[in-house]
């Protein structure tokens, strides 16, 4: 079942060898997630999740032979008021002749359930068997600035390393890498080491790139404020999916008030007494928008595009937190803010 590499192998990360130091090794860090695996297996596993996911899911399991298929899609789930209920990363793997087609699905490990009972409840009578992945393991791999090609030795070890891919959202977050469980890391990617997993969360707040319930939180967080389309987790012209109306009107309209930023305080932020959802205010008092998780001196806000070039502060126990807010270098150059 190993996806091959393939030409990914010969993808360049220049964004992110300048954005990222790993440790000084010159290695690829490799990061233990926290984040679940679903297995979705079955003839009509993509049509069940090409109507409730906001990509087109029908990319993963094109049969034009002349096509170059992605191994990986980035998605939400949206509930019927096209607010996000689950941010996923789907992947193919690869089946032999006659085999079904079998996708995986990552998400949120505290949302596995429900995603499990979301998928299920919108089966009805398809042919697709849904269950939880627990003989898996997921690792986020960044890249060094002497790894080289971090795909070619994927071909020996095919026992043990199912898929590497290019992180879909942006080449800024490097690789997903799925092993067996209990893989021996430097078998499959020769050289590289484990990376304290509070380096990843850092790396993500520093690009703002939201991961999870925390930074999206389930009936809350607007697809389009969260950057789905920044983040290549959108298509507009496959059809009807759950939640589609409010978000096809909300990008023809072309106004998002609203964007998920990355910020930076200047103090560390306390580790336990911060609420969720904390306001954060413009030197006047007014509201900006609202901190949505982060650690130490990073972190990621959703702030109204108006006000980010202003002096804002973060309000923790009647302290007032000074933030900066900045633009991601991988945002699409076009983007007006």
């Amino acid at each position: 079942m190993l996806v091959r590499a393939g030409a990914a192998g010969t993808v360049t990360l220049p964004g992110l060898r300048r954005l990222w130091r790993s440790g000084g090794s010159g290695a690829a860090a490799c990061f233990p997630l926290g984040r679940a695996l679903l297995g979705v297996r079955g003839a009509e596993a993509a049509l069940l999740l090409q109507g409730l996911l906001t990509n087109d899911v029908t990319r993963l399991v094109a049969e034009d032979a002349a096509a170059t298929l992605p191994r990986a899609l980035y998605a939400h789930a949206l509930n019927v008021q096209g607010r996000c209920l689950y941010d996923l990363i789907l992947y193919r793997l690869h089946e032999s002749a006659g085999e079904e087609p079998h996708i995986l699905l990552e998400c949120d490990s505290g949302v596995l359930d429900a995603v499990q009972k979301h998928l299920k409840l919108y089966k009805i009578r398809r042919k697709v068997n849904i269950a939880p992945c627990l003989d898996l393991s997921l690792w986020a791999v960044v890249p060094g600035e002497r790894t080289g090609d971090v795909a070619s030795s994927l071909a020996k070890c095919a026992d043990q390393a199912l898929i590497l891919t290019p992180d879909p959202r942006t080449e800024v977050m490097g690789w997903r890498l799925i092993t067996k469980k209990g893989a021996n890391l430097s078998e499959v990617i020769p050289g590289s080491h484990i990376g304290n997993i509070q380096d990843y969360h850092r790396h993500r707040y520093k690009q703002g790139i939201p991961e999870g319930v925390k930074d999206l939180p389930p009936g809350v967080a607007l697809p389009l404020e969260s950057n789905l389309a920044y983040m290549n987790g959108i298509s507009f012209t496959k059809g009807c999916y759950i939640g589609q109306e409010l978000t096809a009107r909300t990008h023809h309209m072309g106004v998002i008030r609203k964007r998920l930023l990355p910020v930076h305080f200047a103090a560390p932020l306390p580790k336990d007494s911060l609420p969720e959802g904390a306001e954060i205010l413009t030197e006047s008092g007014k509201s900006a928008g609202k901190f949505r998780a982060g650690g130490d001196e990073l972190g990621i806000a959703l702030l109204r595009l108006a006000n980010i070039n202003e002096p804002l502060c973060l309000n923790i126990a009647g302290d007032k937190v000074k933030l900066t807010a900045s633009i991601p270098e991988w945002w699409p150059k076009t983007a007006s803010k």
